[in-house]
């Protein structure tokens, strides 16, 4: 069987459940585990992702207006793979490849792949992507066995006694414009301990001025660019000029990969609750 993967989560997912050797193709963006580092890339960017950030979302904002998919698939070389089963996804144009341009490349493609499009939201969700994907790559039950060892841990989660006050966390996955993280964050910062006071579980990620930021009265302040690491993270956190943004971001901090950990909707959510319990109890 021969495997392409549109999207990061997908790519982990299938390397989580011993499908890595079937990968014949991954997205411009699939950087782990890192033994998929040197296959091919299906996909780029449009967007040169070392633009400012406030630049960055400018292009994908004008990319909306104008209907122009911000990444694209690189046809030939997908062609040229001839993938047995395509994993897409349907939750963001902006960090994978969308259904619009699923849509138009996969009719061209010979013979025609088993298409398998994720669209998380919630945890629940990504358990049964997992499953999903399982079931495609004929390994349910090392799929089961994985969904089984992650429900575990969060129900051990779940189960730790309740601080007598549960901090109020802000999670800011963009800092220029401020976006506050939705979906399967929120989710993440209660199994943490934590009040999520930017957004609520399932609801997409969203723009907010620093005013209203600032009224939420967060006490602590979680730092996880989508797309990005700490290390840019921080050199964007030191970017940002707008004399508002003080009020939040001179709170008690804390920042975090968010490719590794917020950004991707797969296995290592689990390991995202965790790591942020032990950054907000100690």
């Amino acid at each position: 069987m021969r495997v392409v993967s549109l999207l990061p989560a997908a790519t982990e997912i299938v390397a989580a459940i011993g499908g890595a050797g079937l990968l014949v193709g991954v997205s411009h963006e699939c950087d782990y585990p890192p033994t998929v580092q040197n296959l091919p890339r299906v996909t780029r960017t449009r967007i040169d992702p070392q633009l400012p950030a406030r630049e960055i979302d400018r292009q994908m904002a004008e990319a909306k207006r104008t209907g122009t998919e911000p990444i694209e698939v690189d046809f030939a070389t997908l062609a040229r793979l001839r993938p047995d089963v395509l994993i897409g996804q349907s939750v963001c144009n902006v960090c994978a490849v969308g259904e619009g341009e699923l849509a138009r490349v996969v009719p061209g493609l010979h013979p025609t792949p088993w298409v398998v499009t994720l669209h998380p939201h919630v945890l629940d969700d990504v358990l049964s992507d997992i499953v999903q994907l399982g079931e495609a790559l004929a390994l349910q039950d090392e799929a089961q066995e994985l969904v089984a060892g992650l429900r575990h841990r969060v129900r051990r989660l779940a189960a730790q006694p309740a601080p007598p006050v549960r901090p109020r966390v802000l999670v800011l996955e963009w800092l220029d414009p401020p976006y506050v993280a939705g979906h399967w964050v929120p989710e993440i910062v209660a199994l943490a301990g934590g009040e999520d006071v930017g957004n609520t579980p399932a609801a997409p990620s969203v723009p907010r001025s620093w005013q209203e930021l600032a009224d939420r009265a967060p006490d602590v302040v979680v730092i996880a660019l989508c797309g990005f690491d700490v290390e840019r993270a921080r050199r964007e956190h030191a970017a940002v000029t707008d004399p508002d943004a003080r009020a939040i971001l001179g709170r008690r901090q804390e920042f975090i990969d968010g490719n590794a950990y917020t950004s991707r909707p797969g296995p290592r959510l689990v390991d995202a609750a965790e790591h942020l319990a032990r950054l907000l109890h100690g």
